[in-house]
C-alpha cells in the first residue's frame, strides 16, 4: 500500500520572494553600446604595454588584455577582461591562462581557426 505524503503549508502567501534582491541590471543593448564606443576610442591594433608590475602586456580590444604572469613558479599566458576600480586596471573573471605548451598548441592551429573564420 502507497505512502500518503502529507503537504507542507507554507507560511508566506507570496511568491515574490526576498524584498533585498538587486534591481535588474541596465539592458545588454545600453552595454554594447558602451563597449562599442570604448572600442572605437581605441585602436584596433595590439598595443604592447607594461603591466606595472614589471610584467608584458598587451591590449587587445578595449579592457581586454594579454598579460604574461607568473603562478606557482610557472609562466602563463593570460587572456583576460580588466575592469577599472579607485583608478586602477584589475583582471576580471572573464578569461584564461594557459599554460606555454597549451600556447605553443594554440599558435599551431591558429592559421586552420583563421581559415574556417573566413569560410
Amino acid at each position: 500500500m502507497p505512502k500518503i505524503r502529507k503537504q507542507k503549508s507554507s507560511s508566506s502567501d507570496s511568491d515574490s520572494g526576498p524584498e533585498d534582491r538587486n534591481p535588474p541590471p541596465a539592458s545588454k543593448k545600453a552595454k554594447e553600446d558602451s563597449t562599442s564606443n570604448k572600442a572605437n576610442k581605441n585602436e584596433s591594433a595590439v598595443k604592447r604595454g607594461d603591466g606595472g608590475d614589471g610584467t608584458s602586456s598587451w591590449t587587445l580590444e578595449g579592457m581586454r588584455q594579454v598579460r604574461i604572469n607568473e603562478f606557482r613558479g610557472r609562466k602563463m599566458v593570460d587572456i583576460r577582461e580588466h575592469y577599472e576600480k579607485d583608478g586602477k586596471v584589475l583582471p576580471g573573471k572573464k578569461g584564461i591562462s594557459l599554460s606555454a605548451s597549451q600556447w605553443r598548441k594554440l599558435l599551431a592551429c591558429a592559421d586552420d581557426v583563421t581559415r574556417a573564420l573566413e569560410e
